[in-house]
């Protein structure tokens, strides 16, 4: 199924959803969350979000920093998950490059200019409407991570749900989805899906394990969730992530047995051990005013349109960076992952 009419189509029903561009802000071995204060940290992240993240992250983050790499000009949070790298079969790496998902540019039209990022939502009910429920927003200080890099089974394919892959055929194709990495060389690349749990203990803006504040009843795909238990009982929005790697650029490089060459940057090649982690930093009230409206995806507003919420151009998103702290090679041909020193789990 492609994306392209369903984007659309469901754009028209739905109420009260964003969808957006971040471009990369930082590449690099930081992680404030599960590792705050360590420099580097155990292994390399994709960031896309505001210019205050670094090792050590406290209070308010959206009154922090001065830009975002996102398409709303009020969010300074940080979203990141792990890198992927190509292994070659002489044993070396090399990190694959993203890509802009479809739509995410003036109007709702393909901005193929935003550098490389991620696609994140905050949805309520599902893409038809946002039910009877008030969703509460995150508040300041809130953080929360999904997935772990030391799960490296499964006990099946349904596990896990709202990790997933999506072998692209094209960058429209949905709908296809595998817990693991895809096995088969990929038309458009591999899309990595990350969707968080929307259920908050209402109390605790985090937690030991940066998950048990938050409960689960994700079903993926963006459907309608199961209600929240008495344990957690505040639904926030439903925070989901997209990450476009463009594998194609190795599609002469395939390993001659046929075995799929990607792994993420903690040394996972089956996929299974896919995560990621949130830090909230939206200013003010916009992001609960946004949750208020009745707008959907670029109608709250796109890159160069003004909505509900404030926005900026795609040249403006893509000026943002972080200077990097951890100072080492993370795009070259490699030996091996940085901050890894043993053998890829396969």
């Amino acid at each position: 199924m492609k994306a392209a009419p369903f984007l659309l189509l469901q754009a028209g029903l739905a109420q009260a959803g964003l969808r957006f561009g971040c471009s990369s802000v930082s590449i690099q071995r930081l992680d404030p969350v599960v590792q705050p204060g360590q420099v580097p940290s155990a292994h390399v992240h994709q960031i896309v979000g505001g210019n205050a993240f670094n090792a050590t992250m406290r209070g308010d983050v959206g009154e922090q920093g001065t830009c975002t790499t996102c398409a709303y000009t009020e969010d300074f949070s940080n979203y990141w998950t792990a890198v992927m790298y190509f292994r070659h079969e002489n044993g070396s790496y090399k990190r694959v490059p993203q890509y802009p998902n479809a739509q995410l540019g003036y109007e709702g039209q393909d901005a193929p200019d935003i550098r490389g990022g991620m696609t994140i939502y905050y949805t309520q009910k599902d893409f038809n409407g946002n039910g009877d429920q008030h969703i509460t927003a995150f508040k300041p200080g809130f953080r929360m991570t999904v997935g772990s890099p030391t799960t490296s089974t499964i006990s099946n394919s349904s596990a896990q749900p709202g990790l997933r892959y999506t072998c692209l055929q094209t960058i429209l194709t949905r709908g296809a989805e595998t817990a693991g990495f895809p096995e088969k060389p990929c038309p458009a690349g591999i899309m990595a899906i990350h969707h968080f749990p929307a259920c908050w203990d209402g109390v605790n803006l985090d937690s030991p394990d940066h998950q048990s504040h938050m409960y689960s009843t994700t079903l993926g795909q963006f459907r309608e969730a199961a209600p929240c238990p008495a344990s957690h009982p505040v639904r926030v929005p439903q925070l989901a992530y997209e990450t476009m790697w463009d594998t194609t650029v190795f599609a002469d490089m395939w390993p001659s047995d046929g075995s799929q060459p990607f792994v993420w940057s903690f040394m996972d090649g089956k996929g299974y051990g896919t995560h990621a982690d949130y830090m909230f930093g939206w200013k003010g009230d916009s992001l609960q005013r946004a949750m208020d409206d009745k707008c959907m995806f670029h109608a709250c507003g796109s890159p160069g349109m003004q909505g509900v919420l404030k926005t900026q151009t795609v040249a403006e998103m893509n000026r943002c960076a972080v200077q990097d702290t951890v100072v080492e090679d993370t795009e070259g041909w490699l030996d091996q992952l940085p901050g890894q020193e043993v053998e890829v789990e396969v």
